[in-house]
């Protein structure tokens, strides 16, 4: 299985479960994982991205035995992110970025955003955003007023000559329904499962948006990975199904290394 939503190092506001990269890579290896597309919690509030993506891509070279991929983090506001972009692919060899618009104070309707997809698209890299990182409720109250990320202007810029291949993580408690339909039908976009709720949850989803489009991810640590293995295990998909969500589609838009 392909877990495209986990994250290495310190959420920056309390210890989590299986927060080493040893726990980590284990729970997931216990649980069938056999790659896992991982972004640094370090991302969120340091200034410094270029010493994140080199801790990221060491962590991942250091521990699993290449099942954790780095997936590096930009941010568009900077002046130095086209440089950091070429860094992460030519220097750490990564296959893909993950975006926190919302931790870095940016709405994807800013043409730096629109830039970054360009370039990332042109280089064949991956655009992983991160709707939201948690319940702002559980957040610290200096916190509480970080700017929600509405992927609505996301809809125009798939039609682009660059074509990006874009990710939405933990995206199920932000948009669904028509709008989700509607997202997930303009391009080359994917939304993982990752703070999907509720009993059967993956079979009602896929009922309404069907399954291609779909992917696991975990969230972990934040979240335990065992909690989105038991959401797939009660939605009692078929196999054909279940293959192309647990493995299938997360290979479409990322061939093995």
């Amino acid at each position: 299985m392909i877990d495209v939503n986990v994250s290495l190092s310190r959420y920056p506001f309390r210890r989590l479960p299986c927060d080493e990269p040893e726990a980590l890579v284990a729970r997931l290896r216990g649980l069938g994982v056999t790659e896992a597309w991982a972004g640094s919690f370090d991302a969120l509030l340091h200034r410094d991205l270029a010493a994140v993506n080199a801790r990221t891509a060491e962590t991942c070279r250091r521990h699993g035995d290449g099942l954790l991929r780095p997936f590096g983090a930009v941010d568009p506001t900077l002046p130095d992110w086209r440089e950091e972009l070429r860094r992460c692919q030519e220097v750490h060899a990564m296959p893909g970025v993950r975006l926190h618009p919302g931790y870095h104070g940016y709405g994807l309707d800013v043409p730096a955003f629109a830039e970054l997809l360009d370039e990332a698209g042109g280089r064949g890299l991956v655009v992983q955003i991160a709707v939201r990182m948690e319940d702002e409720r559980t957040l610290h109250p200096l916190l509480k007023a970080l700017p929600r990320t509405d992927p609505a202007p996301l809809i125009p810029l798939l039609a682009r000559p660059s074509q990006p291949r874009v990710v939405l993580l933990n995206a199920l408690r932000t948009v669904s329904g028509e709008p989700l339909r509607r997202l997930l039908a303009a391009g080359e976009v994917w939304v993982d499962v990752g703070m999907l709720e509720g009993l059967e949850g993956i079979k009602r989803l896929v009922a309404q948006v069907g399954i291609d489009r779909l992917l696991l991810g975990s969230h972990a640590p934040f979240y335990v990975p065992e909690a989105a293995h038991l959401q797939l295990k009660e939605s009692a998909l078929s196999a054909a199904q279940a293959e192309a969500l647990t493995r299938g589609n997360a290979r479409r838009i990322l061939p093995a290394p």
